[in-house]
């Protein structure tokens, strides 16, 4: 699980301890930052501004260095959405990762704006996804088919599963553990 500071809380706190809950090991990591170490999260919440409003969320421990992380140790790859999105996308080690898992078709999960890392890995043509609608433009602008849909629902392509925002953990977990482990869900 690829997080960093100002991630979306709930989505970072729900699916790593979820993910646990069906059993999987789920390490959480951030560029630049040791397993121990935190990042701050923030919680995106909607009060009839023109966008969503950020406050403060929890303190997150990180258990794994990113320093350390190899896409050959790990069954998928989970995409926590917010506001770090914008400059983990920047980061080549993250963008990278990202190619290495949708090159060897395993199973990856972005939230909101998680598919902002997709994206600048250049891994979404012809690919159909959705993400908060703010993420459209630049899915559409590297060749992805996005699919608006509400924030409950989830779009599953192949190896990826997509989900808008939060309230989507139900169907855009379940669809991630199916790809990481079929057996898990029976």
């Amino acid at each position: 699980m690829l997080v960093g500071d100002f991630s979306e809380d709930y989505e970072v706190m729900v699916p790593f301890q979820a993910l646990q809950m069906a059993g999987l090991a789920v390490d959480a990591a951030c560029p630049g930052r040791r397993a121990g170490e935190v990042i701050k999260t923030a919680i995106h919440d909607f009060e009839g501004d023109q966008t969503y409003s950020e406050k403060p969320g929890h303190m997150f421990r990180l258990n794994a260095a990113f320093a350390f992380v190899e896409a050959d140790h790990y069954a998928g790859l989970y995409l926590a959405g917010g506001r770090a999105c914008e400059y983990l996308r920047l980061d080549p080690d993250i963008l990278a990762l990202t190619r290495a898992f949708m090159a060897a078709g395993r199973p990856v999960a972005a939230i909101c704006h998680g598919p902002q890392i997709l994206a600048a890995a250049d891994v979404v043509k012809g690919r159909r996804l959705t993400a908060y609608p703010a993420v459209a433009p630049e899915i559409r602008a590297v060749g992805g088919d996005y699919v608006a849909v509400e924030p409950e629902e989830t779009v599953l392509d192949g190896n990826l599963a997509t989900a808008p925002a939060w309230p989507g953990h139900p169907g855009l977990l379940r669809a991630f553990v199916r790809l990481v482990d079929p057996q898990i869900l029976t």
